[in-house]
């Protein structure tokens, strides 16, 4: 149960510390003089960390085990929030880089410990954090703002209070030290890398689907609220627009995991997330302000469902502890590196043309493949490593 429990307190800590900057931008521009380019490159900056530093999560567990390397990743966590409060521009990027790369190896672990520890209840336990994750990323949007301008506008104490669940999640996960897994234990218990299934077809199903509902989603998460703007809506009724997206979401994060780890397989599930999305931007596209709640809803069911989706395939599709710990390594390394180019894809697009129509038959043109990998991802198999047999897919939950 305290396992569960700091589970979930990780997962509450792995999007604040990238979420909570996008509201705070225009203030954190305005006090440091940071240049527009500077403000996209901080933005995009913790999800680059999120791909280019997940290969160190199995290294650090092959080393150490995966609990103390999730422990060693909630410490760095803390370190780099308190980091980029201090005065200098250098320290806001560098602290926010630290932070990028604990979150990186958060991400990748958090599987690993859900199939080790909780075989029989993948879907519970996966939608259970990844609720808790898109549930908090919601919070960090709506409140990081309201905190800044209750403790007299500035942008630190907005940035400030996500050190506080960081510090408490350390603290809750800390008696998993005395149950330190050795690295050099049953080859099962090994932690694989990614290198050993870059010849494996499911991995790369898996990964690729993964990487475009993750691109989906980080561009929506940057221009949705500009995109209704230009229709007219206000800042506000913009931004609000865009945390309905988020908080429907939350019903899908919660339950999509443990059906989809029940089915036989999960096609039809790819199928209907992908028909929302698609239903919500031809939405966006043809009448945005006719119904747009509407559209938030469908894109927010959609986006939100396709991810924790995403993160019970890594386990199902896994099959052992070993080669989960790879797959997951392989999916977030490459899937976070394509979401972080697809906010500045998308903004060029828009620059270009000097309409969002065009980038938004961009997003909406994604979903084919989307919609062909997934389906491939979806099937009933499991990954073979180089040089393994295959095994039984993992029993449903």
């Amino acid at each position: 149960m305290l396992l569960a429990i700091g589970m979930v307190l990780v997962a509450a800590n792995l999007r604040p510390a990238a979420a909570g900057i996008g509201p705070l931008i225009d203030r954190i521009q305005s006090d440091t003089g940071l240049s527009n380019a500077g403000a996209d490159v901080l933005v995009a900056l913790p999800v680059l960390c999120f791909g280019a530093l997940a290969p160190l999560a199995p290294a650090l567990a092959r080393r150490f085990g995966a609990r103390p390397a999730v422990a060693g990743a909630l410490a760095l966590l803390l370190l780099g929030l308190l980091v980029r409060l201090l005065p200098g521009i250098g320290f806001l990027f560098v602290g926010t880089a630290i932070a990028g790369t604990a979150i990186a190896v958060g991400n990748v672990l958090l599987p690993v410990l859900v199939r080790r520890n909780f075989p029989e209840r993948v879907g519970i336990v996966t939608g259970i954090y990844s609720t808790t994750l898109i549930g908090f990323a919601a919070l960090a949007a709506g409140v990081s703002v309201p905190i800044a301008d209750a403790f007299g506008g500035g942008w630190r104490p907005g940035l400030a209070v996500w050190a506080i669940p960081a510090a408490v999640a350390l603290l809750v996960w800390a008696p998993q030290l005395a149950r330190r897994e050795s690295g050099g234990g049953s080859p099962v218990d090994q932690v694989a890398g990614a290198r050993s299934l870059l010849h494996d077809k499911v991995a790369w199903a898996v990964t690729m689907f993964f990487a475009i509902q993750s691109a989906g989603f980080y561009a929506t998460l940057a221009w949705l609220p500009s995109v209704f703007h230009s229709h007219g809506a206000s800042t506000a009724h913009a931004g609000l627009l865009l945390s309905i997206a988020l908080v429907v979401g939350l019903i899908p994060a919660l339950t999509v995991p443990a059906m989809a780890a029940r089915a036989p397989d999960q096609r039809a599930f790819v199928c209907v997330f992908v028909a929302c999305i698609a239903s919500g931007w031809i939405g966006v596209i043809v009448a945005p302000m006719s119904v747009p709640y509407l559209w938030v809803v469908l894109l927010g069911l959609g986006q939100n469902a396709a991810f924790p989706l995403a993160l019970t395939m890594i386990v199902l599709r896994g099959g052992t502890v070993r080669s989960t710990a790879g797959l997951s390594t392989l999916v977030q390394t490459v899937g976070y590196l394509i979401a972080a180019m697809a906010p500045f894809a998308i903004g060029a697009v828009h620059d270009i043309t000097g309409s969002w129509t065009p980038a938004l038959f961009v997003l909406l043109a994604l979903l084919v493949p989307q919609l062909i990998v997934g389906l491939a991802a979806a099937r009933d198999r499991v990954v073979v490593p180089a040089g393994a047999a295959r095994v039984p897919a993992l029993d449903r939950a």
